[in-house]
């Protein structure tokens, strides 16, 4: 249960610096005295930076974009409070270390450090544990704190002891990573989130979002991976139990394509495929179907009638008899309609099934295997398909559950053995104890290691040997489940 905090002061630092303390890009805050471990306290914005330089000398050429949206975020009669803060470590830093590799684990110029090193003498590099507030806190801005970056201001503030922006492991690892002066790891990943920071498409801030997570900068945890398509997924029942055809057509094109089929038949804003054929897939396999959205009405045998016609007119009968013909269909079907469904291979599948496929790749990205689900529609029975549609998606939702778990398996390993990978004949070891959704043979389990740990999917990392048993895997990412 989270519990209540009570804070009396503000930390004053820049806002490009409390922002990338809140995006987990570092964990280092530049300050103007030495804080006591374990001290705690809010992060109060200010638009002006520790020492006299412009934002382009102030800040490393890859946080530049960040800075110069965040500099000016702060009105005259009011500054956002977003995060709060536990100081883990505070360290007195002189000449002694090498200020341009301390440069490249944090945010700041290496100009700037040593500005600071000669007009203080030292650097207090604070490591801060942050935390951010679940409702951002306005308070009433104050000119004379704009005086204070680096230093304390009062500041009365209650806040939850809620989950920190970085999981205990990643924090332990960017600490470390500082302290030792231990040089990036994946420079080129850095440079390539940078590029993606003011890109609006889905697939860019999911891209975005993976790189953080991969850098160490977010914790999997900590973020919602929410696909922005579930706004028009979530309407495909609804939809499909309405009288607007037209809509509920779009739709289904719409779903098809999400689930990874292409062709110009499938175009949302397009008229369906050749010759009034509500939908024609061509790849990764020919689908051609009809959509029937209807509010109370029986489904007559007029619409599996018209997809045999207009499919075998347009189409020829030998590509069509190669299609995997679909239908999708609200109302219940009459005698006659089923009949002509079931001869001619047909699958009838309700708009709420299609909505569950859509939201189960939509939500596991690369889930639905359209080989695995065409040996599941070209199958019988044929006629009313939801039950052998919802197996699949049962089958698929059992897969995720089990590479879930022996993600779970190889990160509680590492974590409880204090080691930075593990063999798979420990890993099994482990896995065999772990109460598993299904036995694996080692070589099963190996197969799913390296499936997990390809740079495609990124849940785990993988050291390579010279056989199974000299492998090595890392945990990277979690695989949450509902």
């Amino acid at each position: 249960m989270n519990s209540q905090i009570a804070i009396s002061t503000a930390l004053c630092l820049p806002a490009p610096d409390i922002e990338a303390l809140i995006q987990g890009r570092t964990i280092a805050a530049l300050s103007r005295m030495f804080l006591r471990p374990r001290q705690q306290f809010s992060l109060y914005p200010s638009n002006i930076l520790n020492i006299p330089f412009s934002i382009e000398q102030y800040y490393r050429s890859n946080f530049l974009t960040v800075a110069q949206t965040n500099l000016n975020v702060s009105t005259l009669e009011k500054i956002t409070i977003q995060a709060w803060a536990k100081c883990e470590q505070c360290q007195i830093i002189d000449d002694a270390i090498s200020l341009e590799a301390l440069s490249k684990l944090t945010i700041w110029t290496p100009a700037v450090l040593e500005k600071i090193l000669q007009q203080q003498q030292n650097i207090f590099l604070a490591y801060l544990r942050v935390h951010k507030l679940a409702q951002p806190h306005e308070v009433a801005a104050n000119p004379q704190n704009n005086d204070k970056i680096g230093k304390f201001v009062s500041l009365p503030l209650t806040v939850t002891n809620s989950t920190p922006v970085l999981s205990d492991r990643t924090f332990a690892q960017r600490k470390q990573q500082l302290q030792n002066l231990e040089s990036p790891v994946h420079p080129k990943l850095e440079e390539l989130q940078v590029l993606l920071t003011n890109n609006s498409h889905p697939g860019a801030k999911q891209l975005d979002d993976d790189i953080k997570v991969f850098l160490g900068w977010s914790s999997q945890n900590t973020r919602q991976l929410i696909d922005s398509d579930f706004a028009w997924i979530e309407t495909i029942a609804k939809v499909g139990n309405s009288s607007d055809g037209h809509k509920f057509e779009k739709l289904v094109r719409k779903a098809l394509l999400k689930l990874g089929f292409t062709g110009s038949g499938i175009n949302p804003e397009g008229a369906g495929g050749a010759g009034g054929m509500d939908l024609y897939c061509e790849h990764p396999y020919p689908v051609v179907g009809e959509c029937k959205a209807s509010k109370l009405e029986k489904v007559s045998d007029g619409t599996p009638a018209q997809l045999l016609r207009i499919g075998i007119s347009n189409l020829g009968k030998s590509q069509y008899d190669k299609s995997i013909k679909l239908i999708v269909a609200a109302g219940k079907l009459n005698r006659f309609a089923l009949r002509t469904a079931t001869e001619n291979h047909m699958n009838v599948i309700s708009p709420e099934t299609l909505q569950e496929l859509v939201e189960l790749q939509a939500q596991y990205k690369g889930s639905i295997n359209l080989l695995e689900l065409k040996q599941c529609l070209q199958n019988e029975p044929f006629g009313l398909a939801d039950k052998k549609v919802n197996e699949y998606v049962k089958k698929v939702n059992q897969h995720i559950k089990l590479r879930s778990h022996l993600i779970t398996i190889v990160k509680n390993y590492i974590q409880n053995a204090n080691q930075k990978s593990a063999g798979v004949q420990a890993l099994h070891g482990a896995y065999v104890t772990s109460q598993p959704p299904q036995p694996l043979t080692m070589k099963e389990m190996y197969e799913m290691l390296i499936e997990l740990s390809s740079p495609l999917t990124g849940y785990l990392g993988r050291d390579k040997g010279d056989n199974m048993n000299s492998d090595r895997f890392y945990f990277l990412r979690d695989l949450p489940i509902n």
